[in-house]
C-alpha cells in the first residue's frame, strides 16, 4: 500500500501556482485536442488520493476512469512490475513468448463468466480490445453486420467511432465511419416513455425487431453491448433486456459480446457486470481496472471462436505488453486478497444511502443508479420533464473540485456525475467526499 496520507490537504488554489506553470508549459507542448478534466498536475497517487505538484491532496472519485481499482500505487502492482522491468521490458509476444502473457490469459479464463474452454489475446487499450472482438466475430461467423445500442462507448479508433452513439467529443469531424454498424435502442430505465417497469420486454422487443427487419439476424456478425453502460450515463439495461438479446444472439448464431472495459473487474461488485443477470457472453472484451494502471486489454472468449482467426490476424507490437502483464497479475493479486468484490459493494451501500438522502433534499437529481462503487446521479431541470440539466452538472463538478474532490461527468445530454472511487478508499475519504457533494449541491 502507498505511504501517502490518506487524508484531503488544500494548501493553494486549484490549480496551484507550480501546476499553472506547467500548464503553460502543456499547452505549447501539447494537442488542444486532449483535453483534461482538471488541470492540476499529479506528483504522486495511491489508496483515494491524488496529490498534486503543489502539495494539494485530493480525493479520488474517478480513478484514472475507472483504472486505478486497485489504487494508483498497489503494492503487488508495483512489485511485479519492477521485478519484471529489471527482468525485460520487451520481446514481442508474436516474435519470442513469454509466460507473464500466457498467465494473465489463464487469469481471465477463470475469472470470466462461463465454465466452456476459453482462450484470450492481449491488446494495449479498451478500443483495440473491442476493434480485435469485432474481427474475431466476422471471422468466425463469416457475416458482416454489427450491432450496438444507444448510449453506447466504444472507443476512439476509426471503427470505434462508428461504434460509439455520441457525436461531441468523440465522433465530431472525424467521419467517415466504418460501414456494417446498426444501432438500436436500449433499455433506459430512467428515460423509457412508459416507465422503467416496462423498459426491459419494450426496448428488447424493439431491438429485436430493427435488428430482425432493417440488418437481418443472418447478416449479423456481433452484438456489442455494455453490461453497464459507461460514458452514455452509468446506465444499467433495465432488467431482462439483456437476457432477452443474449438469447436472440445464441437463437440466430450471432455472437453477443459484453464490452466490460469500464464495468469489468470487481468495479460492480462481481468480477463482471454481465453476471448481474447469469449472462455468459461469447467473448468479453476488458482494459481500464485490469493492470493497475498499466496500459493492457483483452479480448477473452470462447476457444471455438477465438481461435477463428488466421495465425497472424490478431496481434500488434505492443500488446500483452511484460511489464503491463506482470501489473495485471498483481492486480488480480490483489483484488482477490482483499475481496474488492465485497469491497464495492461495502462502497455501494454507503454511497446510495447518502445520495438517495440527497435526491429527498435536493429536486436537481433525478435519478441515482448505478452498482458497486460505480454510482451516478442525473442532474434535471424539473423532475416531471425529466429535461437535462448540463449547467447545474458541470457547476457541481467544478464546485467538487475546488474543496479537493476529483469527479467526472458523462452521460448522452452531459448531465450525468458519476464516482468511481479506488475500491481500496477509506471510509473516512468516502464520507468526506460524499459531504463535498452535498455542500456543493447545496452552494449551487
Amino acid at each position: 500500500m502507498t505511504d501517502l496520507p490518506q487524508e484531503r490537504r488544500i494548501v493553494t488554489a486549484i490549480p496551484g501556482p507550480k501546476s499553472q506553470e506547467l500548464q503553460a508549459r502543456r499547452l505549447a507542448a501539447v494537442a488542444q485536442g486532449v483535453g483534461s478534466v482538471l488541470p492540476v498536475f499529479t506528483a504522486r497517487a495511491g489508496g483515494g488520493i491524488v496529490e498534486d505538484v503543489d502539495g494539494n491532496r485530493l480525493i479520488d472519485f474517478g480513478s484514472g476512469i475507472a483504472v486505478t481499482s486497485v489504487g494508483a500505487s498497489a503494492e503487488a502492482v508495483v512489485r511485479r512490475a519492477s521485478a519484471q522491468l529489471a527482468d525485460f521490458t520487451h520481446t514481442c509476444f508474436m516474435v519470442t513468448p513469454y509466460e507473464g502473457y500466457v498467465e494473465v490469459a489463464e487469469a481471465l479464463a477463470e475469472l470470466t463468466p462461463g465454465e466452456h474452454a476459453k482462450k484470450s489475446a492481449l491488446f494495449n487499450s479498451g478500443a483495440e480490445a473491442v476493434e480485435n472482438a469485432v474481427k474475431i466475430a466476422r471471422a468466425y461467423t463469416k457475416r458482416q453486420a454489427v450491432v450496438v445500442f444507444d448510449h453506447g462507448y466504444h472507443g476512439r479508433t476509426n471503427l470505434t467511432m462508428a461504434l460509439t452513439a455520441k457525436n461531441m467529443p468523440y465522433k465530431h469531424g472525424f467521419g467517415p465511419f466504418a460501414p456494417e454498424v446498426y444501432r438500436v435502442p436500449v433499455a433506459y430505465g430512467y428515460r423509457w416513455p412508459t416507465g422503467p417497469q416496462n423498459a426491459g420486454p419494450e426496448a428488447a422487443a424493439q431491438a429485436i425487431d430493427q435488428i430482425s427487419k432493417q440488418v437481418g439476424a443472418d447478416n449479423v456478425a456481433a452484438i456489442i453491448i455494455e453490461p453497464v453502460l459507461g460514458e452514455g450515463g452509468f446506465i444499467e439495461p433495465a432488467k431482462g433486456f439483456l437476457p432477452a438479446l443474449s438469447k436472440f444472439a445464441a437463437d440466430n448464431g450471432i455472437v453477443f459480446v459484453a464490452d466490460e472495459i469500464q464495468s469489468g473487474f470487481c468495479r460492480t461488485g462481481q468480477w463482471f457486470a454481465c453476471e448481474d443477470e447469469g449472462i455468459v457472453p461469447d467473448l468479453i472484451t476488458t482494459a481500464k481496472g485490469i493492470a493497475g494502471g498499466l496500459p493492457l486489454a483483452a479480448v477473452t472468449g470462447r476457444a471455438e471462436i477465438m481461435d477463428a482467426a488466421h495465425a497472424g490476424g490478431l496481434g500488434g507490437t505492443y500488446g500483452g505488453n511484460p511489464v503491463a502483464c506482470a501489473g495485471a497479475l498483481g492486480s488480480i493479486e490483489t483484488m482477490k486478497a482483499l475481496d474488492l468484490n465485497a469491497r464495492a459493494k461495502a462502497i455501494e451501500a454507503t454511497m446510495k444511502a447518502r445520495l438517495l438522502a440527497m435526491a429527498d433534499k435536493f429536486d436537481v437529481i433525478g435519478d441515482v443508479r448505478g452498482r458497486g462503487a460505480m454510482i451516478a446521479i442525473e442532474l434535471v431541470k424539473d423532475r416531471a420533464t425529466k429535461e437535462p440539466n448540463p449547467e447545474a452538472t458541470g457547476a457541481l463538478a467544478r464546485a467538487c473540485h475546488q474543496e479537493g474532490l476529483l469527479v467526472l461527468t458523462c452521460g448522452t445530454y452531459g448531465n450525468v456525475l458519476r464516482f468511481l472511487p479506488p475500491l481500496v478508499i477509506g471510509d473516512d475519504l468516502l464520507s468526506e467526499g460524499l459531504d463535498i457533494i452535498e455542500g456543493a449541491l447545496a452552494a449551487i
